[in-house]
């Protein structure tokens, strides 16, 4: 039943921002199964039946946008064969395993009565782009949330943080003159200085789960023609966080270190997020999953936008996301079917 709806949801392009199709199909999955779901724009989410004022909140979301297929494709991206086990498609693997397992997990414990948690579905639009009609507009509805199941290809692994992400605008000003006569203030002069610093800048909080955090300078403009010193130069950095840092704190340590330039987030939103080793979530999956590897995660998810605790997990392989020819193995769906319940009945007994 639920690998044939990942089939129809691969059979249906829903490039980001254009998601409407596969929203209709997931809501009326779950129309037919007596369930009445909540559609705000082409997200699709609802409450368990079973909620209980006072216990926990556990959110339980995937996305069913997906990314261009790439170049490299030899079959029909929207052709959700089965060949030798593999479920071939674009967004088989990203995230339509994770998200369809969810689903059946949901179905399966929404009303019943054992569970000790209060369930909430959220299939949700525009994660590859981390767009503001995905995730981000459906939290405002859901209420108070104390934790959330982020479906994403992980092995099964357990994703426990996972590095936020700032693109910064950098802007040296100078003053213009003529080149012969050694006029002016070099902006680019002034650029290199601060793009020399970013160079050798070594964050100072380590972290156990991911890379340290880490600055890259890859673009620089500045200059029209050969004999006028510039006044602007303009470069951008892209800033990966690990969960020791904020976003801010991140920015702020590099604007520091910049004085001839200033350094200016395009955005701060994409927060790293991490979840502690002591969260009912991951100790019951010590027990439930012992073979399964605690992990930071080097991807952004929508994990990015919520601000409460967040684990990862999901059935396929995130090297296989975005690649042509993009599949996910049937087991792998079936075994994420059978984990996810064992993990909310093991962390919420009632």
């Amino acid at each position: 039943m639920y690998i044939k709806l990942l089939q129809q949801l691969i059979a249906t392009p829903s490039l980001s921002r254009q998601e409407s199709t596969t929203a209709d199909i997931l809501e009326q999955f779950l129309r037919e199964r007596g369930l009445a779901p909540n559609r705000h724009l082409n997200n699709v989410w609802l409450k368990a039946r079973n909620w209980v004022e006072g216990r926990p909140v556990i959110l339980l979301n995937s996305h069913h946008d997906t990314v261009k297929a790439a170049a490299g494709y030899t079959r029909d991206p929207h052709a959700p064969d089965i060949e030798d086990g593999k479920l071939y498609g674009l967004g088989s693997n990203d995230a339509g395993g994770a998200l369809v397992s969810l689903v059946a997990t949901f179905v399966e414990l929404e009303n019943d009565a054992s569970l000790g948690c209060n369930l909430i579905l959220a299939a949700t639009a525009e994660e590859e782009i981390s767009g503001p009609n995905g995730i981000a507009a459906v939290l405002p509805l859901l209420g108070k949330v104390d934790a959330a199941i982020v479906g994403e290809p992980t092995l099964l692994d357990f994703a426990v943080a996972e590095r936020g992400l700032v693109v910064l605008d950098g802007l040296a000003t100078g003053e213009s003159g003529h080149a012969a006569r050694k006029e002016g203030t070099n902006a680019l002069y002034l650029a290199l200085d601060a793009i020399q610093a970013i160079r050798g800048h070594v964050f100072t909080r380590p972290s156990s789960l991911l890379d340290p955090t880490h600055a890259t300078v890859t673009v620089l403009n500045s200059g029209t023609q050969h004999n006028v010193v510039p006044d602007r130069a303009a470069f951008l950095v892209d800033l990966r966080v690990n969960e020791q840092y904020t976003n801010e704190e991140a920015v702020e340590e590099l604007q520091v270190i910049c004085p001839t330039a200033t350094l200016t987030p395009r955005s701060l939103r994409l927060q790293s997020s991490r979840i502690s080793a002591d969260h009912a979530l991951v100790r019951a999956g010590r027990v439930v999953r012992p073979e399964s590897v605690l992990y930071g995660s080097p991807t952004l998810s929508d994990q990015a936008l919520m601000p409460f605790p967040t684990l990862k997990l999901g059935p396929g392989d995130s090297a296989r996301s975005h690649t042509a020819d993009e599949f996910i193995y049937v087991r792998e769906i079936e075994e994420a079917i059978a984990l996810y319940p064992k993990l909310l009945r093991e962390a919420y007994p009632a």
